[in-house]
C-alpha cells in the first residue's frame, strides 16, 4: 500500500524516536538508533517505507547536509585558528592520504588492476560529517579531540574530492579513456573553489538583514532561507553543498557578532530534520549488497579504517598534538556515507568498467560504518574525557 508524503515522514519519525530511545538503554549514540530504525522499515526489511518514497525524499537529506555543513563552518573562527594554527588541515590531508594509500596497496596485493584500486582507493578519504556532528550535538563533547575532530571532517571532503579527481584522471589514461587529463584534475577545484567563494560571499551577506531582523522568528526564517539558498545554487552550478554552506558559515562565525544566537536557534528546529534524514540514511542501505562485497570489499572496509588511524596519528605526530589527539581521533572518523555514495556514482560513468563493483563495495562499506560508526565515535570522544 502507498501512503502519502506527510504520513511516510511521521512514520519516520516515530520510528526514530522509539529507536532513539531504546538504543540509549544499550548506551549506543541516538544516530545508530535512528538507523537501524530506518533499515527495517525500509525496503531491505520490512518495505514500510518502499524504495519509490525513498527517491522523493532526497529534498530531506540536502537540507539536513546543508544545516550540518553549516554548523561545521562556525567551527572556523580566526581565533580558532590563531590558537592552533595549520594543525587540523595537516591532519586532515595526512588521514584522507593513508586511508587512499593504504586501500590502494591492499587492493593491488588482492590482485586487483591498478585503475579499479586507484577509483576506489580515492572514495576511502571521504568522511561522514553528519553522523560524527550528532554524537558530538548529543553527548555535548567538548575539548581538543573535538575541536581538531570538527575541522578534520570539515576540510576532509575537500582533500577527498581532489584525490578522487587526480585518481580518476590517471586511470581513465591506464584504460584508454580518452577523457582530458586536466579536466578530470580541474573538475573539484573548481567545484571547491566556486562553493568555497560563492558560501563565504553569501555568509557576508547573511549579516546585513540580520541588523533590521532581530526577533527569534525573524532570524529562523533568514537562516532557512540563506542555507536553502546555498544548496539550490549549489545544485544549479554543479557546487559542493557541503562545502558552500560550510564556507557561509565560516563566514558568518567571523563576521557577525549574531552567529552564537544563530546557531541556538538552529538547534531548535533541526532536531525532526536530521531524524528523517539519518532514518531515510537507515531506510536506503541495502542488505542485498552484502554477499556481492568479496574479497576487494573486506580489503576496503578494514584497510580504509587502518588508513584513517595511522594518517591521523602521524598527522598529530608531526604537529606534536596532544596524546588524546594522537589516540582517539583516528576511530572517530570512521563513518562514511554521502560524499563516498555520491563518488561511487560518478565512477559509473568515469570508469564504467569497474562502475558496479565500485557502488556495490562502497554501498555496502557505508552499511557497516554508518551501523558501527557512531558508537566507536561515542567510545572515542569518552575515552579521552571529552564526554562526561
Amino acid at each position: 500500500m502507498t501512503l502519502n508524503v506527510l504520513l511516510y515522514m511521521a512514520i519516520m519519525i516515530f520510528t526514530g524516536m522509539i529507536f532513539g530511545r531504546l538504543v540509549k538503554q544499550i548506551k549506543l549514540p541516538n544516530v545508530t538508533g535512528y538507523l537501524i530504525g530506518g533499515l527495517l522499515i525500509g525496503p531491505s526489511v520490512f518495505n514500510i517505507i518502499p524504495l519509490e518514497s525513498i527517491e522523493n525524499f532526497t529534498v530531506i537529506s540536502e537540507v539536513a547536509l546543508g544545516f550540518i555543513a553549516f554548523s561545521i563552518g562556525n567551527e572556523f573562527k580566526i581565533s580558532y585558528f590563531k590558537r592552533v594554527g595549520v594543525t587540523p588541515i595537516v591532519i586532515a590531508v595526512f588521514e584522507a592520504l593513508f586511508a587512499v594509500v593504504f586501500v590502494i596497496i591492499g587492493l593491488l596485493v588482492a590482485g586487483n588492476t591498478l585503475p579499479f584500486s586507484l577509483v576506489l582507493g580515492s572514495i576511502a578519504s571521504a568522511t561522514a560529517p553528519a553522523a560524527t556532528i550528532m554524537v558530538i550535538k548529543q553527548y555535548k563533547a567538548k575539548g581538543p579531540v573535538t575541536e581538531t575532530l570538527l575541522s578534520v571532517v570539515a576540510l576532509d571532503d575537500a582533500v577527498a574530492l581532489i584525490l578522487f579527481g587526480i585518481s580518476v584522471a590517471v586511470a581513465q589514461t591506464l584504460t584508454s579513456a580518452g577523457a582530458s587529463v586536466v579536466s578530470a584534475i580541474m573538475s573539484p577545484v573548481i567545484e571547491i573553489g566556486g562553493a568555497l567563494i560563492v558560501g563565504f560571499l553569501l555568509g557576508l551577506l547573511f549579516t546585513v538583514p540580520l541588523k533590521w531582523f532581530k526577533k527569534d522568528g525573524n532570524r529562523m526564517a533568514l537562516m532557512c532561507a540563506f542555507v536553502f539558498l546555498g544548496i539550490g545554487i549549489a545544485d544549479t552550478c554543479g557546487f559542493s553543498s557541503l562545502l558552500l554552506c560550510m564556507a557561509m558559515g565560516a563566514a558568518l562565525a567571523n563576521f557577525s557578532s549574531n552567529v552564537n544566537h544563530i546557531m541556538k536557534l538552529s538547534d531548535y528546529i533541526t532536531p525532526p530534520i536530521f531524524i528523517l534524514f539519518f532514518v531515510l540514511s537507515g531506510a536506503e542501505l541495502n542488505l542485498s549488497v552484502l554477499p556481492a562485497i568479496g574479497v576487494a570489499g573486506v580489503v576496503y572496509v578494514v584497510m580504509r579504517v587502518a588508513g584513517k588511524i595511522f594518517g591521523s596519528y602521524f598527522g598529530a605526530l608531526i604537529m606534536r598534538s596532544e596524546s588524546a589527539i594522537k589516540k582517539y581521533l583516528g576511530p572517530a572518523l570512521i563513518p562514511q556515507a554521502g560524499v563516498a555514495i555520491g563518488l561511487s556514482l560518478v565512477a559509473t560513468t568515469v570508469v564504467p568498467e569497474y562502475g558496479a563493483n565500485i557502488r556495490a563495495i562502497i554501498l555496502c562499506g557505508t552499511l557497516i560504518y554508518e551501523l558501527i560508526g557512531p558508537a566507536i565515535s561515542k567510545m572515542s570522544l569518552k575515552k579521552a574525557g571529552e564526554i562526561k
